[in-house]
């Protein structure tokens, strides 16, 4: 009973004139320092949030970082993909126009000398290559010929080694000449009779002559190896120099077509032409006989 009666009184006194006025007067006094404690709460208030968006903008920025370093490698895998898929579609192009089977193969290794330009390739024996088949790039190009197997690789020699000759015929006049390779840009076809008329960017293409007695060109008929970018030509000499720029880009190659069923080059032992017969034919019959010839 004080305690509702104290409760009571307090509530009339306090509801009195005078008591209103005691109480505006004390929260007029006390309003600067509540309105500067609510301005630094506000302060801290904010400067925790600051520091607690700072430390997610932080979180956020690296995690972003990380998925942009993961997309940029994402997207130039899917690029390098798309970039072989084309090479290797012209490839398959190209298997489809030759009558000749075919291996593909990728460029594993390059020869590191300076005065050499071979390439090794990721197949060999154990895939059907062979010593002295003929390699191409892409568009058909002319490549090289395998030097050397193993089980699963292939050493290619390129046209454009000094140890490389390729009979070359031109598209425009079926003039011929031995290409040679150098370590420059160009190849060198030499021993084009001087008559022949050459004109810059003709063609040139592998000769595939047939040397006769069963002995076959190293190279099909056909294949192109490069354009005429240049011509030496003196009028006293009986033959005049072309230059050569490859079709295939050979410092860059990365996949290849190895032809394996081509032979070509000295026939087999036993299917050299023997000592000719009153008939014409080897003594066993078995197929023309070749004359001996006057000279070496």
């Amino acid at each position: 009973m004080v305690l509702v009666g104290l409760s009571l009184g307090l509530m009339i006194v306090s509801s009195s004139g005078p008591a209103l006025e005691v109480q505006n007067g004390v929260r007029f006094a006390f309003r600067p320092i509540q309105a500067g404690l609510d301005s630094v709460a506000r302060g801290a208030s904010d400067l925790v949030q600051t520091v607690t968006q700072i430390q997610t903008l932080h979180r956020t920025n690296d995690q972003l970082a990380l998925d942009n370093a993961r997309l940029s490698a994402e997207n130039a895998r899917t690029k390098e993909l798309e970039r072989q898929n084309a090479i290797l579609t012209q490839l398959l192009d190209v298997k489809g126009s030759l009558k000749y089977s075919t291996v593909t193969g990728s460029v594993i290794g390059r020869e590191t000398s300076q005065f050499r330009r071979v390439v090794t390739i990721d197949v060999g024996s154990d895939s059907g290559v062979r010593e002295g088949d003929v390699v191409v790039g892409a568009g058909g190009a002319l490549v090289g010929r395998i030097t050397g197997v193993t089980g699963n690789s292939g050493s290619v020699l390129l046209i454009n080694d000094t140890g490389s000759t390729v009979i070359g015929q031109l598209g425009a006049n079926q003039a011929t000449g031995s290409v040679v390779g150098q370590l420059g840009g160009v190849l060198i076809m030499e021993n084009i009779d001087t008559t022949e008329r050459l004109q810059i960017g003709d063609t040139v293409v592998t000769a595939g002559i047939d040397l006769g007695d069963g002995v076959r060109s190293p190279f099909p008929k056909g294949l192109l190896i490069g354009s005429l970018v240049d011509v030496e030509h003196d009028a006293n000499a009986v033959t005049q120099t072309a230059f050569i720029q490859p079709a295939a880009d050979l410092d860059r190659l990365e996949y290849v077509l190895v032809i394996t069923d081509y032979k070509g080059g000295l026939p087999p032992v036993d299917q050299s032409p023997g000592p000719c017969a009153s008939s014409g034919l080897q003594p066993d019959g078995s197929g023309p006989c070749a004359s001996a010839s006057p000279g070496p």
